[in-house]
């Protein structure tokens, strides 16, 4: 049996963060996003129900691959798990570390 979430952050922007929140919703989950200043009127910033800014500016660097911002925005809203959509940091073992350390769940590949 799977663990099911009471709440994740999604750590994605654009279409892959509206699919992932869609499919969580389904499932009674609820979402947070994270977005960047350049991202404030975007889909994905404006149909979230929770969202947080964690960055300024266009460069993902300042902000969806910003690994601490991204964990502590995590916590700051007390979602269970991460999910990192496709790209950015889905990936990423180091992150994925992280939030473990941070003591949530990565949602990606082993």
């Amino acid at each position: 049996m799977s663990k099911m979430f009471r709440s994740i952050l999604i750590a994605n922007r654009g279409e892959i963060a509206r699919r992932v929140a869609s499919t969580a919703e389904r499932l009674g989950v609820d979402t947070v996003h994270v977005y960047s200043s350049a991202d404030s009127m975007a889909l994905h910033t404006r149909e979230a129900r929770h969202a947080l800014q964690i960055g300024t500016g266009a460069a993902a660097s300042g902000s969806y691959l910003n690994q601490d911002a991204v964990v502590e925005a995590a916590v700051r809203a007390g979602a269970q798990a991460i999910h990192p959509g496709y790209g950015f940091l889905s990936e990423n073992a180091d992150f994925a570390n992280k939030v473990s350390a941070a003591g949530l769940t990565f949602i990606g590949p082993p």
